[in-house]
This record gives structure tokens, sequence and C-alpha cells, in this order.
């Protein structure tokens, strides 16, 4: 798989745009952290990722077998990890309700393997260096 990348460019305090493909996201944080909350802050995006690929996952899954899941919703709560607690993220999706419960039992199987939620569960690596301009 070739390697994603994105670039986070500093904006004004606090804030940044962030180039992934020819995509451009706005990161910014809450007035509270001293941000003007002109977008979601980078735990929020997080967040966001889980979601977004949960969903992706199961409507793919749910595609190849027919099924129809018009109106799927993934909602993630994440609370991040303080000292001697973990990262905790808590995952409510809602499905159609003439889905069986088989096909229910299966999407939900389903959403546990979606890159990102393996990526988060499994481990991570961090190759870091720094350049000057």
């Amino acid at each position: 798989m070739k390697p994603m990348r994105a670039i986070a460019r500093r904006t004004r305090k606090f804030a940044n745009d962030v180039s992934i493909r020819s995509h451009l996201v706005h990161a910014d944080e809450a007035r509270e952290t001293g941000g003007s909350d002109a977008g979601p802050n980078a735990q929020e995006l997080l967040a966001a990722s889980l979601a977004s690929c949960t969903a992706v996952t199961m409507e793919m899954y749910a595609a190849r077998k027919g099924w129809d899941v018009d109106g799927l919703e993934v909602a993630v709560d994440y609370t991040p990890a303080v000292r001697g607690s973990a990262t905790r993220f808590s995952l409510i999706t809602r499905l159609p309700g003439h889905l069986t419960d088989e096909q229910v039992e299966r999407l939900q199987i389903i959403a546990a393997r979606c890159p990102v939620h393996r990526t988060l569960e499994g481990e991570v690596l961090f190759d870091e260096r720094v350049e000057r301009s």
C-alpha cells in the first residue's frame, strides 16, 4: 500500500490548513484553548476519521452483499488518555430497522476491521525527523 501524506501548514495561532491529496481541511483549536474555533481540532479529526472509516467499511461490505444501509450513521465519542487510563473510543452505529439480526451482527464484525480501527488498536511506530528551511 502506498504511504499516505497529510501536510499541516500554520495559518494563524493554533490553526492549520491540512493538505491531503487535492483536498484541504482546516484544523483549529477551540476558543477556550486559545484558537478561533474555525474548524475541528486534531483530536476531533481523529474521531471523525474513525467514524467515517467505520461507516464506509460497513457500506462497502453491505454493497457487495446487496444490502440497503441507507441512513447508516456512526457516532464516535472520544476521550483522550489521561495519566493511568487508556484512550477511550465509544462507537454507536445506527442501522436501518429492516436489517436482520444476522446482517447487523455481520456488519458489527466488519466495522471493527476498518483500517483506522485496526491502526488505533494495533502497534504504532513513529519515524520522526526535523528539517530546517
